[in-house]
């Protein structure tokens, strides 16, 4: 599990307990768009898990260039091995098709 992951706070955690805006803070996010780049291993992934629904979550290879600070847009997918959900697209609309 060598590597990083790039956690980004996509909801806010207003209405939700105690015990999960201390982990999104203890992860180190700030707010809806803040990003941090955390080491990849049991500890964080079971962290990210507990709060899988109010974050987005990618692997970041060793040597990848980084940027700093906050994001413009949140990422559009999360890993899918740390036990989130990925994003579900909305069912296709029914069209009739006329002959």
């Amino acid at each position: 599990m060598a590597g990083k992951l790039r956690v980004t706070q996509v909801r806010s955690t207003i209405s939700h307990i105690a015990r999960n805006r201390a982990t999104v803070r203890a992860l180190g996010l700030k707010g809806i768009g803040s990003t941090v780049e955390v080491a990849d291993n049991d500890a964080t992934r079971g962290m990210v898990r507990q709060v899988r629904f109010l974050v987005t979550v990618e692997e970041v290879a060793d040597g990848a260039p980084t940027k700093g600070g906050r994001t413009t847009r949140p990422a559009t997918r999360p890993a899918e091995d740390v036990g989130v959900a990925p994003a579900s697209s909305p069912a296709p609309a029914d069209r009739e098709e006329t002959e």
